[in-house]
């Protein structure tokens, strides 16, 4: 496949989601990125369904200007899906995942203001807008608008998390160009309209709060039947519980009566959809509580996450659930397919 380097700069600010973060967002942010890309060709059948996108590995380097932040480095993958193609235009979306680090995260003693950024080391997501424009046969300017977000999914407290509206230019190298425009004609996959069972189980843990430097093991099982509708999508409906044990200590630091807690498992329904590239898929679902004795979030949650499928069988995700705009568990999930 036919390789793309690229080398940007990234101007941004600090968005300001909540009041707890208001102090911080007052610097501009300025950062730098080289990236590696791939040209898909054809060579699987997912390119051209999604119009030979690009696959990269970037490596993003960020100054706040602020010493209660310090910088941070980040190394992400990425693909990034044509939405307008010529000879010399490109317009495209980039979705991308991957680990950052911050130099100078909440210390209780000597950092304690910094309440965006609890933990040394990040998830991180991108969503990016690019235009690469043709300047030449091999080179490209690239003009970009974008969010980067870091969070540690409430592994640390306090975890608001970083949100970067950027705005990038830059130049691209291409090996090869134009790319391929024209849709790849491959068969039908064969397990389109037919139906599938899931079965998995995940463990994630958690800090209840500041200052409490413990760790709390929180458990899932799952349980759902779905469907390919087509080539890119699957749909599923299914039944989950969960156990966080970060819920029972909270608890027993405030109930009376220790032998008359109320039962922390919750119960819920999912539905969910499943983005397939190949193997791999991005996937989205909204659930819904319907067993929540103990009332400590909202009705509903939502999940985000990867997941691989590495035999017909066995797979494996990264799923990140939320509660409204708050993290509650980073899930590392492996299961079934039958």
């Amino acid at each position: 496949m036919p390789l793309v380097l690229g080398a940007y700069a990234q101007g941004s600010f600090i968005l300001a989601h909540t009041y707890a973060v208001k102090h911080l967002a007052v610097s501009h942010p300025t950062g730098f990125e080289v990236n590696m890309q791939r040209q898909t060709t054809g060579s699987a059948p997912w390119h051209g369904w999604y119009k030979y996108p690009k696959m990269g590995l970037a490596l993003v380097y960020y100054d706040y200007h602020n010493p209660m932040l310090g910088q941070s480095f980040a190394a992400s993958i990425y693909l990034s899906k044509p939405i307008y193609r010529t000879q010399r235009q490109d317009l495209s979306f980039r979705l991308g995942t991957g680990l950052a680090w911050f130099t100078n995260p909440f210390d209780i003693q000597t950092n304690r203001k910094n309440t965006i950024v609890s933990s040394a080391l990040n998830a991180t997501l991108q969503f990016r807008l690019e235009y690469d424009y043709a300047l030449s046969q091999h080179l490209g300017l690239l003009l970009g608008l974008g969010l980067n977000h870091y969070s540690n999914g409430a592994t640390t407290k306090p975890n608001f998390g970083v949100n970067l509206p950027t705005v990038v230019l830059g130049l691209n190298y291409h090996q090869q160009r134009p790319a391929p425009t024209l849709p790849y004609q491959a068969p039908t996959p064969s397990d389109v309209g037919h139906n599938f069972f899931i079965a998995s189980t995940s463990l994630g843990y958690k800090q209840l709060e500041v200052g409490n430097y413990s760790k709390y093991l929180v458990n899932s099982v799952t349980m759902a039947a779905g469907r390919r509708v087509n080539r890119k999508s699957s749909l599923l409906v299914g039944l989950e519980g969960f156990y966080d044990r970060s819920l029972l200590a909270a608890q027993r630091d405030t109930a009376r009566a220790q032998t008359k807690l109320t039962d922390v498992k919750k119960a819920g329904v999912i539905l969910g959809h499943e983005l397939l590239f190949g193997q791999l898929a991005f996937v989205s679902q909204l659930g819904f509580y319907v067993y929540n004795p103990y009332k400590s979030n909202s009705f509903y949650y939502e999940r985000l996450g990867l997941k691989y499928q590495f035999t017909r069988l066995l797979f494996g995700a990264i799923d990140l659930k939320v509660h409204g705009a708050t993290a509650d568990v980073i899930e590392f999930k492996a299961g079934v397919k039958l």
